[in-house]
């Protein structure tokens, strides 16, 4: 049975049945619908791209250790980014990333996971013109998912947002439920809030 996470809340992933190993976390969105005037041309299409980032001791050590659309697979092979998705159209998840969690090399504490919107300045777009945006976490062996987090506040002006994070404490390891938003215009600039 899925557990409807909300911001803040945690969940063990170490205590699930039968050891877990891999997860798939899968992240949604929507391009929320708007009224257009007759002559007003048609927007481009909002293009987010999900992306990890590995951390040591809560900070950013390389910038290897981001996984991203051009950088698909860290080099643990820990974490794997499916692909990217130009559109958000359709149904369930737009974005994967796989993580083997007895992969994940033992120096990594947290792996945040976070979406921006690609060229979000020039395209004049926000997390304002998203909505049904999600995370969940699947386990890998049995495709169930374990819980899922519906990000529902107002993110208008934000540009890229920090969905969720799998971390470890104590040798377990967690999800947590983040939903924070912030105005980085790219992977980059939001990987230096690590630094």
């Amino acid at each position: 049975m899925s557990l409807n996470l909300q911001k803040g809340q945690k969940i063990s992933l170490s205590k699930q049945k039968d050891g877990l190993s891999e997860v798939i976390v899968g992240l949604g969105w929507d391009e929320a619908k708007r009224s257009r005037g007759l002559f007003s041309a048609k927007p481009k299409a909002i293009d987010c791209d999900a992306f990890a980032i590995l951390l040591t001791g809560g900070k950013l050590a390389d910038t290897s250790d981001i996984v991203y659309f051009a950088q698909k697979r860290h080099s643990s092979g820990s974490v794997v980014h499916t692909g990217d998705n130009l559109t958000g159209t359709g149904s369930g998840d737009d974005e994967q990333i796989i993580i083997n969690l007895d992969k994940v090399p033992p120096q990594y504490d947290r792996i945040v996971i976070a979406v921006n919107i690609y060229s979000a300045a020039q395209r004049k777009q926000h997390f304002g013109m998203i909505e049904n945006a999600f995370i969940r976490i699947v386990d890998a062996r049995t495709n169930n998912e374990m819980c899922i987090y519906n990000l529902t506040e107002n993110y208008s002006g934000q540009t890229a947002m920090a969905f969720g994070e799998v971390y470890r404490h104590n040798g377990e390891w967690k999800f947590s439920a983040i939903g924070q938003g912030t105005d980085d215009n790219s992977v980059e600039s939001f990987a230096r809030r690590y630094k």
